[in-house]
């Protein structure tokens, strides 16, 4: 039986008024972002180019831009969330409550300060900012909503998700269809992933093969890939409530599909009808696990540098270079090279992508194949996979599957995936972020000390509730940019935006998760250990989040 969670105590504003508040908000807001956007532009240029010393002598500024507007756009999709459920009547307490502790935490971050990292924190002064301008954006609308994120809201909110342990807190927001998937995807994790989830990590462990059948049969590989070759064909939405529910038992797990949704769009976008049907039915039967090898040890995020060449002999590529961070490539079956095969090209113009097939490996032997060797990379967390640092030593790839036939495709070809990817993550990083949630709230209920339980103590029940508050807005924003994709539209910096403050969200959820549990969250033998290993990577793989803030800003400033 849980324990007893801290007295609600009434709210003290009508909450009819709330989504227009929340509007209103997001509005002033948008406002501040920009005119900070218009000063912080004539620092950085001329009126028709950035310069790139400018832009780089105000990094500080530039990213606390796209920190300033990411904010704006989680302020603008909650109220968007809001006014959609409130004309639905699905608008409920739990809703509000979430809405009004997030939204006023946030407004007083954007006027006060707001987090690029533990130690940074951009203001608004630093973009340019007035006294006048910024005193102008807080309008009674922002006020009251800061002023609303008080404690007898936030242990209201905490009692309300103590009511029902175990699950998310608050409607998402979903249709029908889209809760039917999460419900499918929560039961199968339940049952196959989470109970093992701490042993695969602690023993650093492969997932199973019978897991990743499993996730086959239920359609996880092939969920966007459209149905002439295979797949589901549902939404990339689809794909955020199928990658946060499995991330939520394992990121591991929740990383699978990762490979082959990066495998799938670079082969769609890029790839010759021959490449398309050999590939995607293969992919989404699970029959083909994929893996991305483009980094390399001296790059990193410096794609645009990449040395491993290819180089065409007859009807073959040989291909001879180091790759390093790549994920599962011992038992992938198909690698998606990033390599140069026109070194007189420089940057990103001699670049190609080819799909080189491989043997399956074993740990006793990892790479049966002529030309590839490998090591493994020990890492904290975001296990079940394994890393590995390849290298390759005229290793042969046909030359028929260099992706679209046509070479110096390969850096645009790769660009054409980040957005799909990027959204993927930043929904892994929710499901993250609900583990941790998950984990502190029964801690709190269960732990009693000083005779009462741990989440009658304010300090305990407020982190509990900005948790929620914060993980409802970096969902709602994920679910956003999925949308965007879904429309056709560009989204790089709405997929960007989702992984920045996505990322963030995760580790701080950990991080006070794990504080809930005080001593024995230290302990390895606590799963809040390993999802607080598992948090950190998120804002440094697919893009670190100060290469997201820089693509975000960019994009800004160039508009």
């Amino acid at each position: 039986m849980s324990a007893p969670a801290p007295k609600a105590t009434p709210l003290h504003a009508p909450p009819a008024a709330l989504p227009a508040d929340l509007a209103a908000a997001a509005e002033a807001v948008a406002g501040l972002l920009g005119r900070a956007r218009d000063h912080l532009a004539r620092r950085v240029g001329d009126g028709s180019r950035l310069s790139p010393e400018a832009l780089e002598r105000e990094q500080h500024a530039v990213h606390g831009l796209a920190w300033l507007a990411t904010y704006a756009n989680a302020l603008a999709e909650l109220a968007s969330y809001g006014e959609r459920l409130a004309a639905e009547g699905r608008f409920g307490q739990t809703e509000e409550l979430l809405a009004r502790v997030g939204a006023g935490d946030y407004l007083a971050q954007v006027f006060g300060g707001i987090p690029m990292s533990q130690t940074e924190f951009v203001r608004l002064p630093a973009l340019g900012l007035s006294p006048e301008e910024i005193d102008a954006a807080r309008t009674a609308s922002v006020e009251a909503l800061i002023a609303g994120n008080d404690a007898p809201t936030r242990a209201r909110l905490a009692a309300r998700i103590a009511e029902r342990p175990g699950e998310i807190a608050g409607d998402p927001g979903l249709d029908e269809t889209l809760e039917a998937i999460r419900s499918e995807m929560a039961r199968f994790a339940a049952a196959e992933v989470a109970p093992h989830a701490h042993d695969w990590h602690r023993r650093n462990a492969y997932i199973p093969m019978d897991v990743i059948a499993k996730m086959a049969e239920l359609g996880v590989f092939g969920l966007t890939i459209p149905e002439a070759f295979g797949g589901l064909g549902l939404s990339k939405v689809s794909m955020c409530v199928v990658s946060e529910e499995l991330s939520r038992a394992y990121i591991g797990v929740g990383s699978l599909g990762t490979r082959s949704e990066i495998a799938a769009e670079l082969i769609l976008c890029g790839g010759t009808d021959a490449q398309k049907a050999r590939y995607l039915p293969a992919i989404a039967s699970g029959e083909i696990l994929p893996t991305a090898v483009f980094t390399e040890p001296n790059t990193g995020s410096d794609l645009a540098s990449l040395r491993t060449r290819a180089v065409r002999e007859g009807d073959v590529y040989r291909v001879s270079g180091n790759k390093t961070w790549i994920t599962h490539p011992v038992r992938a079956d198909l690698m998606t090279m990033l390599v140069r095969t026109d070194p007189s090209e420089p940057g990103h113009r001699g670049l190609s992508i080819l799909l080189a097939e491989k043997p399956r490996g074993t740990d006793a032997d990892p790479f049966p194949a002529p030309g590839m060797t490998g090591g493994e990379i020990e890492v904290l967390g975001y296990r079940g996979m394994k890393e590995y640092e390849l290298s390759f030593d005229g290793f042969e790839v046909p030359a028929a599957n260099l992706l679209g036939g046509v070479e110096g495709q390969g850096f645009r070809q790769l660009m054409q995936t980040f957005e799909a990817a990027r959204i993927q993550t930043a929904a892994r990083a929710v499901g993250v972020a609900q583990s941790a949630l998950d984990l502190a709230l029964r801690y709190a209920q269960e732990r009693v000390q000083f005779g009462k339980p741990l989440i009658a103590y304010p300090r305990v029940s407020d982190k509990i509730a900005l948790m929620a508050a914060e993980l409802h807005m970096a969902r709602q924003l994920t679910y956003f940019a999925g949308r965007a994709k879904d429309e056709g539209r560009r989204c790089d910096m709405e997929a960007g935006m989702a992984k920045l403050l996505a990322a963030r969200v995760a580790w701080a959820a950990a991080d006070n998760a794990l504080q809930i549990h005080g001593g024995n969250g230290f302990a390895l033998e606590y799963a809040i250990s390993r999802v607080l290993c598992d948090a950190r990577i998120l804002s440094i793989f697919e893009g670190a989040a100060e290469i997201q803030a820089q693509v975000i800003a960019r994009r800004l400033l160039e508009a």
